[in-house]
């Protein structure tokens, strides 16, 4: 819950489904949204009359924080409702379809009582511990999407070795005009640049019961997913944003001009679009000119992402017409809006304060790639902590920069 929130005067705000039996809930939380940014526009109002008549009335500013928080929540809801539907068109709607029924027996067979059948061989890791089925591996994977902002987003390349290499072309072609009949001398050839993109692990470590694994009402791949995506995702998204590339993906951020990748790349460093003038505050101007800082081509699939306090605090931003720049979303499957563009709520961007980078605007799919090592392992150790049988799960995972050319940041201005 926002650190603005107050909980006792808030309404409105409800859990929502993104299958059809949460229809309802989602008209209701959209229906919510239009009213309470409605509510902050007219307070909005109601604020800039007592700024012009420099007057603060401590109870139009309480208010207009309560509705900001009203907003942030229920639009959260409809980001939730939205990246729900985003997992499920993942897998096409396959989980729950047995690929390997033999394998998948028997491999909940030695999940519950711990048997070993030859059905598993196949799936043995020669340093312990088996693949998980296909069903449970894309059970895991529905929910890091649902929960990794970043896997919304970013491209996302399976590979079947511990590193993915790619070749850029430096556009070094030279070419040049000749008339019907004049010579055509040799043009200059294209070099190529290289980067490797190499995968870390990560782990979690859930522990279970005996008897919590001989009911056989338990669903193993759902609490397998439970108990793991949470923390894989908490991981995930931190790397990804910020990650250092030792034993873990290197964050987009660690690619910015002056940071420790900058050099990493083929072509360059991800550029710094606007250096703020406010140490912890954003202008209207400036998120006008980070859109302004990429080139017209690449502009087609860019959006925001930032952390919800930075979008707290750029909720109340207008253009030179009045307008807000900032806009809910109007119906379910479409993000919220800042110019026009979609942003991508992050948690793991920092917060604005002198120095930091806390927006990024840009198009991440061509920008950031995600790697995953195809698989996740699953080591059964009943001895360790008796009575609990600890369940090893690794996944191995890299990120890297993709293209800098579709990317760029906004800078607070040094204290």
């Amino acid at each position: 819950m926002s650190k603005h929130m107050n909980p006792a005067k808030v309404r409105g705000i409800v859990a929502v489904r993104a299958d059809a039996g949460g229809g309802n809930d989602l008209k209701e939380v959209l229906a919510n949204l239009q009213k309470n940014w409605q509510a902050f526009k007219d307070t909005q109002a109601e604020k800039d009359k007592e700024v012009a008549a420099k007057f603060d009335d401590v109870v139009t500013t309480e208010k207009f924080d309560r509705i900001n928080s009203s907003v942030s929540e229920l639009q959260a809801a409809v980001d939730q409702a939205n990246a729900k539907l985003a997992a499920m068109s993942v897998n096409g709607g396959g989980a729950g379809q047995v690929k390997d029924k033999e394998y998948t027996d028997a491999f909940r067979a030695h999940f519950r009582k711990g048997d070993v059948q030859a059905s598993l061989n196949k799936g043995a890791d020669d340093e312990g511990g088996y693949l998980a089925p296909v069903e449970w591996d894309r059970t895991i994977t529905d929910k890091l999407v649902e929960i990794s902002p970043m896997r919304q987003i970013a491209q996302v390349q399976q590979i079947s070795t511990n590193g993915f290499r790619k070749l850029f072309n430096e556009k070094g072609t030279g070419s040049g005009w000749v008339g019907e009949t004049a010579a055509r001398p040799e043009t200059t050839t294209p070099t190529f640049g290289s980067m490797t993109y190499t995968t870390g692990e990560l782990y979690a470590n859930p522990a279970a019961t005996q008897q919590m694994l001989d009911d056989a009402e338990v669903n193993l791949e759902q609490w397998l997913a439970a108990e793991v995506d949470q923390e894989f995702a908490y991981q995930e998204g931190i790397a990804f944003v910020s990650g250092n590339g030792v034993n873990k993906p290197a964050g987009f951020l660690t690619y910015v001009t002056g940071a420790a990748n900058a050099a990493a790349h083929p072509y360059g460093a991800i550029p710094t679009g606007v250096t703020a003038a406010g140490a912890a505050a954003v202008t209207s101007d400036e998120v006008i000119d980070l859109i302004g800082s990429i080139p017209t081509p690449y502009l087609a699939g860019s959006r925001f992402v930032m952390n919800r306090s930075t979008i707290f605090s750029l909720r109340k931003l207008k253009d030179g017409q009045g307008n807000y720049l900032w806009q809910p979303s109007f119906q379910i499957g479409q993000p919220q809006t800042m110019v026009g563009y979609p942003i991508t709520e992050m948690p793991a961007m920092p917060n604005m304060a002198a120095g930091a980078f806390p927006i990024a605007f840009g198009n991440f799919q061509r920008g950031y790639l995600i790697v995953d090592r195809v698989g996740v392992r699953v080591l059964r150790d009943p001895y360790t902590n008796k009575p609990f049988v600890h369940f090893y799960t690794t996944k191995r995972v890299g990120g890297g920069l993709l293209n800098p050319e579709v990317l760029r940041v906004l800078k607070n201005a040094a204290a």
